[in-house]
């Protein structure tokens, strides 16, 4: 597949869709605008590529929907060269984006199937998180922090604690908390030991997934 004119065009049409629903961070958008969404999803779904919905990909997972993944990366609040954990890679389509931010993204991903399969996406197309690694992002990736924000593209029926132990004084975890519909919660951390939770409305992920071992 290539990414041709006629798929920036309905990126553009996204993007439109995006900006009405409120998400105003114009870096945000213009990184929507870039990453062509089409080639991290499988052929049979390309006319559905633009539409602002998720949509399955391997391992029953989700490469989320547009809005989700601008919403969460907005309230990032990034700056260039940010420090970011990600955790659920699944497609690589929010890694993308938080790339094209010029962030340094860590990524994890849990799922051995998607694992392979986007680490060969990413080398075919390019795209260079600082580290992609195959493991349990319950556990987030304590060697690497403190990060400046730590996104979580799962619903977690907590938040968990060893996650915000590796955020930076003043760095922010992104995180959908919930069992069914999750509400969209956003941590700051103030100091050592101050955190501020902030909540955003209802959103639907996969679960994330904690290994027993």
């Amino acid at each position: 597949m290539k990414d041709t004119f006629k798929h920036k065009g309905m990126r553009n049409k996204l993007v439109e869709i995006i900006a009405s629903k409120d998400i105003k961070d114009k870096k945000v958008l213009d990184a929507i605008r870039a990453v062509p969404r089409h080639l991290f999803m499988d052929s049979s779904f390309e006319d559905h590529a633009y539409q602002d919905k998720a949509f399955p990909i391997a391992a029953e997972q989700t490469i989320s929907q547009p809005y989700t993944v601008a919403f969460q990366t907005e309230l990032l609040e990034l700056n260039p060269g940010d420090k970011i954990l990600e955790i659920g890679t699944g497609s690589g389509y929010q890694t993308a984006v938080l790339l094209k931010l010029k962030a340094r993204v860590f990524t994890i991903e849990r799922q051995l199937e998607l694992f392979k399969k986007t680490s060969l996406f990413f080398k075919k197309m390019g795209y260079r998180p600082k580290k992609f690694i195959f493991g349990d992002g319950y556990k987030g990736l304590p060697e690497e922090a403190p990060f400046e924000g730590i996104i979580v593209t799962a619903g977690a029926p907590e938040i968990p604690k060893v996650l915000l132990s590796q955020l930076k004084i003043g760095g922010k975890l992104i995180i959908p908390v919930g069992l069914d519909d999750q509400i969209m919660t956003r941590i700051i951390r103030n100091s050592e030991k101050e955190f501020e939770r902030q909540e955003f409305g209802s959103f639907r992920f996969v679960p994330l997934l904690e290994d027993k071992n």
